[in-house]
C-alpha cells in the first residue's frame, strides 16, 4: 500500500532560501583556505596567494628562515538598518592562515609584496649562502 504525503509546493519553493550556515565540504563550518601558485626563477621565489574580499590591513606575511607564513582575517559586518533582515549569508568570515617551507632561506630584507584584486603577489629573493670552495690537501 502506498504512503501519502502532504507537500506545501510554498514550503519547497522558500527552503533553503532563509538563513543557514553553509557548509564547505565537511559537515562543520570552516573557512576555505588560502590557495596559493608558487614559481622558481633562478634566486627568488615568487608566490601569489588568492585572498578575495581581504583587505591589505588585514592581511599578515612572516619569514622566519625558510618557512613562509600568510594569515588573514575577515570581520562579520553588522550592518542591518533598521526594517531590514538577513535571508541569506554564504560568505564566510574569520581567520585564515597558511605556512610552508619553500627549502632556501629567505631574504626577508629584500622581499617585497602587492596586493591587488584579491590576490597577495610576494617576491622573496634567497639569502646568499656562502660560496662552496675547494680545499686544497697539504
Amino acid at each position: 500500500m502506498a504512503n501519502i504525503v502532504r507537500t506545501d509546493p510554498f514550503e519547497d519553493l522558500l527552503r533553503g532560501f532563509f538563513v543557514r550556515p553553509v557548509e564547505f565540504g565537511s559537515g562543520m563550518m570552516e573557512a576555505p583556505g588560502i590557495k596559493v601558485d608558487v614559481r622558481e626563477a633562478g634566486n627568488t621565489y615568487t608566490v601569489h596567494a588568492e585572498l578575495p574580499g581581504m583587505k591589505k590591513e588585514d592581511i599578515h606575511v612572516q619569514i622566519d628562515g625558510s618557512v613562509l607564513s600568510i594569515s588573514a582575517e575577515r570581520k562579520v559586518e553588522n550592518e542591518i538598518k533598521e526594517g531590514e533582515r538577513v535571508l541569506r549569508t554564504e560568505r564566510s568570515f574569520g581567520k585564515v592562515s597558511r605556512s610552508f617551507d619553500l627549502g632556501s632561506e629567505l631574504d626577508d630584507a629584500h622581499a617585497a609584496a602587492k596586493f591587488i584584486d584579491g590576490v597577495l603577489e610576494l617576491t622573496l629573493p634567497k639569502k646568499a649562502g656562502p660560496k662552496s670552495r675547494q680545499l686544497t690537501i697539504a
